[in-house]
């Protein structure tokens, strides 16, 4: 027989084999399931791979027209991590979530695309594909890392970014990969101690069970082939001219949430910096009828014609003025931009 001379890419993040990733495309399948029903799947040819895109909403037909969000999942997921959020970013706005190439998801992975420049190519390349000129870009974790890149090195296409926790801010740490770490292995504890450790670790994935074999199969199925990313330089953030908004939970372990309530809007021109209480990683899971007001009412100001609403006010409240992340009150801290010139 001829020799299979077949060789696995190493630079790349690949499946194991094809039974581990159908496992997986089928946990993810039960997560999608408890966000908003996708409107319709593409995929995109970028000069990386193939990105697969959800499309979401909007509900209402009158706001098809209106500025869309394009949604990046953090490192190790893929866009069901989102299930939290599209039923109401939908409501008013289309919105996209793209599965990064590298990850586990449906998108397929062919060139490195972790190096800077290489990352905010594949996300122009992603977004022109889409036909989309102006989108307000939100991600999380990792995926904050790429939006702010996006910011300061492609920002022709945002109207708009909104960083979750984000990476690109610090060095990511050793605390933070011992809270992944352990998090993962609290996930196979026995049925009745996972909503404790769920709420000691701050890590829902652990007492939701769709979530928890999500997680697992994710696990198992997908090698995923990157450094973590190193932070922007100060230099990089003051170049920034999109219109950010900066959320973090307060018992975040992947940034210093007050210093960098601080240091954000102080670098940024016009940033607006929040924190909510009562989370660590994962505002937008813990708390997403909170963040999803607070992201929305975001964007109405990106896009009023009143340019003061961005550049000099708080963000407008959407939900009534109680519980977790709403002001006025204790519970969450935030940073008028103004207030820091």
């Amino acid at each position: 027989m001829p020799e299979n001379t077949t060789r696995v890419r190493r630079d790349v993040g690949r499946y194991v084999n094809d039974e581990l990733r159908d496992r997986y495309f089928a946990a993810s399948d039960a997560v999608y399931a408890m966000g908003a029903p996708a409107r319709s799947e593409t995929d995109v040819e970028t000069s990386f791979g193939t990105t697969h895109v959800y499309r979401y909403g909007p509900t209402d037909p009158a706001a098809e027209s209106r500025t869309p969000v394009v949604l990046i999942h953090g490192a190790g997921y893929c866009s069901a991590m989102w299930y939290p959020n599209t039923p109401a970013l939908s409501a008013e706005r289309p919105v996209y979530a793209l599965d990064t190439p590298g990850d586990a998801g449906r998108s397929v992975h062919r060139e490195p695309m972790w190096q800077p420049e290489r990352a905010a190519q594949w996300l122009d390349e992603a977004l022109d594909g889409l036909g989309l000129d102006q989108v307000h870009l939100v991600g999380s974790s990792y995926g904050g890392w790429l939006v702010l890149n996006m910011a300061h090195r492609r920002p022709g296409r945002l109207a708009s970014v909104t960083a979750l926790d984000p990476g690109g801010l610090e060095k990511v740490g050793l605390r933070f990969f011992a809270w992944v770490f352990v998090s993962l292995f609290a996930s196979f504890a026995p049925k009745a101690l996972r909503p404790r450790l769920a709420s000691w670790l701050e890590q829902p994935v652990i007492a939701v069970p769709e979530l928890r074999k999500w997680i697992h199969a994710g696990a198992r199925a997908f090698r995923i082939r990157r450094p973590a990313p190193l932070p922007l330089a100060e230099d990089a953030l003051r170049s920034i001219r999109t219109p950010l908004y900066l959320i973090m939970g307060r018992r975040s372990l992947l940034v210093h949430p007050q210093r960098q309530l601080e240091r954000v809007p102080r670098l940024v021109p016009g940033a607006r910096a929040e924190i909510i209480a009562a989370t660590g990683h994962g505002p937008q899971i813990d708390h997403p009828d909170v963040v999803n007001a607070r992201m929305l009412g975001f964007m109405e100001d990106v896009d009023s014609p009143d340019p003061a609403e961005v550049q000099g006010q708080n963000p407008r409240p959407r939900t009534p003025a109680a519980g977790p992340g709403l002001l006025p009150g204790p519970a969450a801290d935030t940073v008028p931009p103004a207030s820091r010139r």
